[in-house]
């Protein structure tokens, strides 16, 4: 009696783009390797369109504490809140290549680039050629890092080494290379070194680990339990010099800019970190029929399997706890979400690898979605470097600098010519090239306009000037959190008593700027410079 085999169940339309037979006969590491130096030449020239734009005040401060001595970095830094390595990275950089806009936002381009080479070989070492070159096309498009490989902060840093932590992650714990482990726990120590959201992405990873763990074999969960120990608490060991610094912040600074989160996430991540819903749109349709297959009852265990739980929960539980965690102190904003950027971007590719023709129009509708940088990489992010221009040429050694937003003073700083005097609505600032969060939302609250502005007009001797800079809030957008209302109360203050010490003749209004103002994404300001009478 013949035996009847059931027809294999397909989950995906069976029709594929096939490829050259031309190709065949090219050798395959320029099969792969050619696409993929392409791909890095054409993201080095989507991402450096704008490399020479203005900083705003977030890269200001970059700038600033990375100019003090390599020595004195970690020390700064206890009072602004942040871990060192990124600014480390900057000294050393600047000291060989420059301090301009151009030349910081190049080590962002660097690292920004190098995303796509490692995600060329991770896609490829994990599911294949066709995954590796897609993958590798995701990271060279992908809007997220073109914008940030043009900002001098350490957010293309991050994605880079959340790349590798993932890597070594699932290389080490799902298909059991184990020498990956000490990829993922050095990158793991380097992330806890690079930005607060390290922690939480440790998180995430512990609990994409208990997932692995339950779905081992009973045999292999105390080899999985001991590697997990050995590569989390190394991590752990290695982050250990800088624990009380940490502590130090922790208690004494905070992020009172940053509102509490709300549920705006999967908007945040579509929007940002994916370039839109259009393009989250087709990697999301795409990438579904290209996992279907893995959710059947016999796959759902495999490598490339649990794979793709780990891809799941790994940025959920990031999210999840970093959502919690800014409940209660605040940081939740979605450029801080780079360090998973990975996670969405592999979960796609191995989708899209999967999906046949179908994957293959999604990746090139996406690409086309993506290829314009100006659609989403900020052309003109503050006026700053605009009023610095105006305002030079009337500026004298000696002349006082006073800033209507604390954490704008290291960009005033950096664009103002050298041998001014610097302050902000809380006082005198000691060292204009940073910001001092210990309790500054305190400070600010205290802070009473008269009491401050008066001790700084006496300071002034008769033909000195006074450079006010004041944010521009009318109708600006993120300014309802703690810090933002008292930077806007009390900016208006201070305009309000230089109005009237003008109007009774103790100052006398020499200039004010912008004269053209080209409105900015970010931050702006408008300036009045006012000088002492004989």
């Amino acid at each position: 009696m013949a035996t009847v085999t059931a027809p294999r169940r397909s989950y995906l339309p069976d029709f594929d783009l096939p490829s050259p037979g031309w190709l065949e006969r090219v050798p395959a590491w320029l099969r792969f390797g050619g696409p993929v130096v392409v791909l890095m030449l054409m993201s080095t020239y989507l991402r450096s369109r704008y490399i020479g734009g203005q900083f705003w005040m977030d890269e200001g401060l970059s700038v600033g504490i990375s100019s003090h001595a390599l020595t004195a970095i970690p020390g700064v830094l206890r009072h602004d809140g942040s871990p060192p390595l990124y600014y480390l990275l900057l000294h050393v950089w600047m000291s060989v290549f420059g301090s301009s806009e151009s030349a910081t936002h190049g080590m962002s381009l660097l690292f920004g680039v190098l995303t796509v080479p490692v995600g060329a070989w991770l896609g490829r070492s994990l599911w294949g050629v066709r995954a590796g070159l897609i993958v590798a096309v995701l990271f060279a498009l992908n809007p997220f890092l073109t914008a940030y490989s043009q900002e001098t902060r350490m957010y293309t840093l991050m994605a880079l080494l959340g790349l590798l932590a993932t890597a070594g992650f699932i290389h080490g714990f799902v298909y059991r290379r184990r020498r990956y482990l000490v990829l993922f726990a050095v990158c793991q120590a380097l992330m806890l070194y690079t930005h607060g959201w390290g922690i939480f992405f440790g998180v995430g990873a512990a609990i994409a680990f208990a997932l692995v763990w339950r779905l081992a074999d009973g045999d292999e969960r105390r080899s999985l339990l001991r590697d997990a120990l050995l590569a989390f608490g190394a991590a752990a060991v290695l982050f250990l010099p800088w624990l009380p610094t940490l502590l130090y912040q922790f208690t004494h600074t905070g992020s009172p800019w940053d509102p509490t989160p709300n549920f705006g996430a999967p908007i945040q991540i579509s929007r940002n970190l994916m370039g839109g819903d259009r393009a989250t749109t087709a990697l999301v349709l795409g990438g579904a029929i290209g996992l279907a297959g893995l959710w059947a009852r016999s796959r759902r265990t495999s490598r490339d399997g649990i794979s793709m739980w780990v891809l799941m929960l790994l940025p959920v539980g990031t999210l999840a706890f970093g959502w919690i965690i800014s409940r209660f102190s605040p940081a939740w904003q979605y450029r801080y979400f780079a360090p998973i950027l990975a996670s969405f971007l592999l979960l796609a590719a191995l989708g899209l690898s999967r999906a046949k023709g179908v994957g293959l129009i999604a990746l090139a509708l996406t690409a086309l979605f993506w290829f314009n940088p100006a659609s989403y990489t900020p052309q003109y992010k503050s006026d700053m470097r605009d009023l610095a221009g105006e305002m030079a040429p009337r500026l004298h050694p000696g002349d006082l600098v006073v800033l209507g937003q604390p954490e704008q003073v290291p960009l005033a700083w950096y664009y103002l010519p050298r041998g001014l005097r610097f302050a902000d609505v809380t006082g005198p600032s000691s060292d204009p090239q940073s910001m001092n969060w210990v309790h500054a939302l305190r400070r600010i609250e205290n802070a009473e306009a008269r009491a401050t502005l008066g001790p700084l007009v006496a300071s002034l001797k008769p033909g000195q000037q006074l450079l006010f800079v004041r944010p521009l809030t009318e109708g600006a957008q993120s300014w309802e959190a703690p810090w933002t209302r008292y930077v806007r109360r009390r900016s208006a203050q201070w305009g309000a008593i230089l109005a009237s010490l003008s109007a009774s003749g103790s100052l006398r209004p020499v200039w004010w700027a912008p004269h053209n103002y080209r409105g900015a994404c970010c931050v702006a300001n408008s300036t009045i410079l006012y000088e002492k009478p004989a």
